[in-house]
């Protein structure tokens, strides 16, 4: 039971930073990015070898390189696409995901104005007297 206990932590990884700012910033990253095996989980809570991997790839570019943030997004973009960012840029090829929630919300009032309108000219029927007694012994009501 204690063996599933310590899996159920997360990933650990032991490296050593310069500054508390430093770790800080490392730990900012590593939640920022998408981890390319698993499904919306950021490499910081992934055990996958490849979050691992990146994991490292950051600290390198972190404390060896002295890369700024936008750097090391930069890089790891470079490398794994857009996937591995949370928040991707608006380009040519992103700008349906972006606007996808605009559109919907349009059509959708769009769609509603529509059926009310429809519903607004239809005209209402007026029966006859006649009709209304033939109604009135149909349904059985007095």
């Amino acid at each position: 039971m204690a063996s599933g206990l310590l899996q159920a932590s997360g990933p650990v990884d032991i490296f050593e930073f310069s500054s508390e700012e430093q770790k800080l910033r490392y730990k900012s990253l590593i939640e920022e990015f998408r981890c390319p095996k698993c499904l919306n989980i950021n490499i910081a809570g992934s055990d996958a070898p490849i979050a691992q991997d990146l994991r490292r790839t950051v600290h390198q570019l972190l404390v060896e390189k002295a890369m700024s943030d936008d750097e090391i997004r930069g890089y790891l973009q470079e490398r794994y696409g857009d996937f591995v960012l949370y928040d991707p840029p608006l380009t040519k090829k992103t700008w349906l995901i972006w606007f996808m929630p605009v559109l919907f919300l349009l059509s959708g009032a769009l769609l509603i104005y529509s059926l009310q309108k429809r519903s607004a000219t239809q005209s209402i029927i007026e029966l006859s007297h006649s009709d209304r007694e033939k109604l009135r012994n149909i349904v059985g009501d007095k």
